[in-house]
């Protein structure tokens, strides 16, 4: 086995698809999720190599799972036409003649734990049409990189997001502990700094947390929507889905609860959250500076 091949546990069923992120001693190898944000070691007598990801029942599972999220957020929020910049046209009839609105869709800041994971979160959000700023960041270093970019980029919506998970040996009594998860700390942290910038929870939407995360304490450090009510495993593209939905829903209406967290992959085991207004804006009339609208984030 080498760096970069895809594997399963054994002893675990082949339950994940895991890459090889790195051996050591060519006894023990370390494990990164491909599509659940689970880091992991293994000893290397525990792994199968898998040629084929499409052909393990765990990969199938996933995939239909992320088709279907997919689908229903395709269905609820069409993909726009975009001109220079995240500017989308929308008709509305009146008494006397039909206008059109331009939408400003809520602006995102992305910070991710995990390269691979970063990336596919930006296409997602190119694909939708949001406007992100995604940035590739150790989990201890977010709350220090928070406090400098939220003054400066202005974001309506934070993702706090990358690796997590219970520590070995810990039961079920120690799970209400911080210091029982791998990176719950951090997220707490970098959520009571976007806190501290901007305390009104619909001036400034917090999505925090990633595999098996402390889900109350992020929630009562200030985000709107955490992970992990189950301690569960939850899909790479689960924090993405609800910030999609988020940017996209009017700021005169309140994030529909049962239907976003339903519609992530990992459901309402896997993240939960508060009554949250969305930040999609309406305007009229449209720019007429498509260049300039762009800068200032508006949607033609």
């Amino acid at each position: 086995m080498k760096q970069g091949d895809l594997v399963v546990r054994k002893s675990y069923g082949g339950d994940v698809l895991f890459r090889i992120e790195q051996l050591r001693d060519n006894q023990l190898a370390v494990l990164k999720g491909t599509d659940y944000r689970l880091l992991a070691d293994s000893p290397l007598l525990d792994l199968a190599v898998v040629n084929d990801p499409d052909s393990t029942p765990a990969s199938q599972q996933v995939r239909i799972k992320v088709k279907e999220s997919l689908r229903r957020m395709q269905e609820k929020l069409p993909p726009v036409h975009v001109q220079d910049g995240p500017i989308r046209l929308a008709s509305q009839s009146t008494s006397s003649s039909n206008l059109s609105f331009y939408e400003m869709p809520g602006k995102v800041l992305h910070l991710d734990g995990d390269g691979n994971y970063m990336r596919k979160s930006m296409q997602l959000y190119s694909q939708m049409r949001i406007p992100a700023h995604g940035i590739h960041v150790h989990e201890g270093q977010m709350p220090e990189l928070l406090y400098r970019l939220l003054p400066e980029l202005k974001p309506d919506i934070v993702v706090i997001t990358g690796h997590d998970g219970v520590l070995k040996n810990r039961r079920s009594e120690d799970l209400g502990n911080i210091s029982s998860y791998k990176n719950s700390k951090n997220f707490v942290d970098a959520v009571r700094v976007a806190r501290d910038y901007e305390k009104n929870r619909d001036s400034l939407i917090v999505i925090a947390g990633a595999c098996q995360s402390h889900y109350e304490a992020l929630l009562q450090a200030g985000s709107n929507f955490a992970s992990s009510p189950g301690r569960i495993l939850i899909h790479a593209l689960d924090p993405v889905y609800i910030a999609i939905k988020a940017s996209a829903t009017p700021i005169r209406e309140t994030i529909d609860l049962p239907e976003v967290i339903q519609g992530t992959i990992s459901g309402i085991d896997g993240i939960g959250g508060i009554d949250t207004i969305g930040r999609l804006r309406r305007g009229l009339p449209k720019p007429k500076w498509t260049k300039q609208a762009a800068e200032a984030n508006v949607m033609i």
